[in-house]
């Protein structure tokens, strides 16, 4: 509640700045719908357990606009499991439980087939070069972000804000007290949602016991967007209280191709993270991040483009003291490396390379892809550089994504991935499951209404 409080007092300027407009002011109630259906299944050749899923949900709120900058909007999202295998028993081979599929539902109360949570609720003011927001709202940072693989997306409670004092400059800066972990129905401080997903192990390669014992507050990220004459730069720094201090550049320019049609895409990203505070728990044992923690990240980017046709090379490299961590709840990584349906933290070191295709039909609105990468992990059985026993692997994804002209409001999105183990001798059936030799299936459909 105090923080509340202190972002009203901190918005209050801006009410004195709207008095003067009083008069041009109206009420204008935009109702908001957006319904969205996923299917999603794994397979695997193997003796493991096949699931599938079948789930939908629907958001309905409203956006309140008061003159031309303030608006409040609110939003309420049902969830329901309407076709599922077993999808919270375990797998009987490794004892391990389903990673992909039960996502779609409430983690933290398994086996509810309907249930509810409340989303947006928010008080924004937008001008030229103001665009600040208090309350319950969509995020998109760096290492907070809403990730589009489930039934809902991550959402944060606090501040937000941004000026742009012309259309080169951009200040950003997000104060996070709670959130909505996509997979939940509850809103948590960011230490309690730490864990959410599957812990893995800890340095000396026994179960992680952070989920639960994570203190953390909040999450302040500030940001800086600047175009220079050769392409885009952006700056920010995201601290995790009592755990990370992640700081993040990224540049990116498109090169024309003299007269031709085509264009070349080019990409720099260099981070660097260390452990703040007690890295969540005083006692090793309990703490989600070491302290002394020390890493480095380099990736990069070098393509081409046309009306039709995308393609890009991409290569990320990471190294220093200790595991990289960002908690899977907050998001996906932002390295250009990133491919849906698996991510690369938990790792002292890695290498990656993935090629990446799309080739588009803008006359009908579908647009073809293909991602395949080569992902190099430290040995599995380095506890302290590999958190969750995960082989070095290479991924295949093939997709299709479609808007139709006549149905503007509805979007569908099929994607077909396969994963497979660079070295598959020698590996445990835990070291498989949920991980390599699988494929993974995932068809959505949204609809959306404002």
């Amino acid at each position: 509640m105090k923080h509340i409080v202190l972002g009203m007092i901190f918005l209050s300027p801006f009410f004195s700045i709207a008095q003067d407009e009083i008069e041009e002011r109206k009420i204008e109630v935009v109702p908001q719908i957006h319904f969205r259906s996923y299917w999603m299944s794994t397979s695997y050749a193997e003796d493991f357990k096949s699931d599938y899923s079948l789930g939908t949900s629907l958001s309905l709120g409203a956006k309140i606009n008061y003159g031309i900058n303030w608006s409040l909007e609110t939003s309420y999202r049902g969830f329901a499991d309407l076709w599922s295998s077993d999808i919270w028993e375990i797998d009987p081979l490794t004892g391990r439980d389903n990673r992909y599929e039960k996502g779609l539902y409430d983690l933290q109360n398994p086996g509810d087939r309907i249930f509810g949570s409340f989303e947006r609720l928010n008080l924004r003011y937008q001008d030229e070069k103001w665009n600040v927001a208090l309350g319950r709202m969509d995020v998109n940072t760096p290492w907070v972000n809403p990730q589009d693989g489930r039934l809902s997306p991550t959402l944060m409670e606090g501040i937000s804000a941004e000026f742009s004092p012309n259309s080169q400059w951009k200040l950003s800066g997000w104060y996070i007290d709670r959130l909505r972990v996509r997979g939940t129905s509850k809103w948590s401080n960011p230490g309690e949602s730490v864990g959410i997903f599957p812990v893995a192990r800890d340095p000396n390669g026994n179960p992680s016991q952070y989920f639960g014992n994570t203190s953390s507050k909040r999450i302040t990220v500030f940001q800086l967007t600047k175009k220079l004459p050769l392409g885009k730069l952006e700056i920010s720094h995201s601290q995790a209280n009592n755990i990370s201090s992640t700081f993040w550049s990224q540049w990116m320019h498109t090169w024309r191709n003299g007269e031709k049609k085509g264009k070349w895409l080019s990409g720099l990203q260099l981070g660097y993270q260390q452990g703040v505070g007690e890295g969540g728990n005083s006692d090793p044992l309990l703490r989600y991040k070491n302290p002394n923690d020390k890493n480095w990240l380099l990736s990069a980017r070098l393509g081409y483009a046309t009306a039709r046709w995308e393609t890009h090379l991409n290569f990320t490299k990471t190294g220093g003291k200790g595991r990289w961590l960002n908690p899977r709840e907050w998001g996906k990584d932002p390295w250009f490396t990133f491919i849906p349906r698996e991510r690369n933290e938990g790792y002292e070191n890695f290498e990656a390379l993935v090629f990446y295709l799309s080739y588009a039909l803008p006359e009908s609105g579908i647009t073809f892809y293909a991602h395949t990468g080569i992902h190099w992990l430290p040995e599995v059985s380095d506890a302290a550089a590999n958190k969750y026993a995960f082989p070095s692997y290479r991924q295949l994804n093939l997709g299709v994504k479609m808007q139709p002209k006549k149905l503007s409001k509805m979007d569908f999105h099929l994607l077909l991935m396969n994963k497979e183990a660079l070295n598959p001798e020698n590996l445990t059936p835990g070291q498989r499951y949920n991980k390599v030799e699988m494929i993974h299936i995932n068809g959505i459909i949204n609809w959306r209404f404002n």
